[in-house]
């Protein structure tokens, strides 16, 4: 997969999406929520953690999307809650989970907006994994790759398109 095509600016040069493909420069800022009927899971140590056909994807400017999964669709014995957070502007303070299983623990491998703003209320509660901290994510039949640099959490299947900011001299798209 082709993630970066430069300029001679170093200015981000989008990459024209072929058929069945979307450019992460077609999404808008401020982020759009749109739901996701595929399905989406996520596996650690071979236990099937989150499983759904409910999720969100948020869809911003230069990122691959976030999926968020209803909480009833997420397996909660597995999740330790951390004294953690962040604040996103768009949508609002994030609260922070561990995965723990019986061979290991995974800091801070998921999140959710408890109280997000009224744009992104559908989302409550839902929760996003970081798919470089889970062994296996999934989107229908696709294995998801992670966002470069892991700041933002983002999905990358094949129907997405960058260059992706996270990586290396990106922060300022």
């Amino acid at each position: 997969m082709i993630k970066f095509k430069w300029s001679a600016s170093m200015e981000p040069q989008p990459i024209t999406p072929g058929p069945g493909q979307e450019s992460v420069w077609d999404y808008p800022r401020p982020p759009r929520l749109e739901a996701v009927s595929k399905r989406v899971r996520i596996i650690v140590d071979g236990k099937t953690i989150a499983d759904t056909t409910n999720a969100f994807r948020v869809l911003e400017t230069s990122h691959p999307p976030s999926f968020y999964l209803p909480p009833r669709d997420v397996d909660h014995s597995h999740l330790r809650s951390e004294r953690w957070g962040t604040f996103c502007e768009w949508k609002g303070q994030a609260h922070y989970y561990s995965i723990v299983t019986s061979q290991r623990v995974i800091k801070r491998a998921a999140w959710c907006y408890p109280t997000p703003t009224e744009s992104f209320d559908e989302i409550a509660h839902y929760l996003s994994f970081y798919p470089s901290k889970v062994d296996e994510a999934y989107v229908g039949d696709d294995r998801v790759e992670s966002q470069p640099g892991d700041f933002y959490g983002g999905w990358i299947t094949p129907e997405i398109v960058g260059p992706f900011k996270g990586d290396p001299g990106t922060m300022g798209w």
